[in-house]
């Protein structure tokens, strides 16, 4: 069994309250979660408005299921016209 962990850093740049980024952090999450049956929360810079880290995190059996399923998600989260990723990080446990 391999857990694999992707964490997201995005900037936000029409956000100019909390509540217009929790909005649009809660839209992309929900997507993620739907599409991919994954979980995902977001696990740092809750207070900020620009900012938000998202963590992903999905168990299988190979590490090349994993990574093809981060791949995915990481596309969607680039098409994604409301947010930027600053970083994205991926980890195999």
């Amino acid at each position: 069994m391999i857990v694999g962990l992707l964490t997201l850093d995005l900037h936000i740049p029409e956000a100019n309250s909390l509540k217009t980024k929790r909005m649009v952090v809660k839209s992309l999450i929900d997507r993620i979660k739907n599409k991919f049956n994954v979980s995902v929360a977001e696990v740092d810079a809750q207070n900020l408005w620009q900012r938000s880290v998202i963590g992903i995190a999905i168990v299988a059996n190979e590490t090349l299921i994993i990574n093809k399923v981060f791949e995915k998600i990481r596309t969607v989260v680039y098409n994604t016209h409301e947010v930027e990723v600053i970083d994205s990080t991926t980890e195999m446990l």
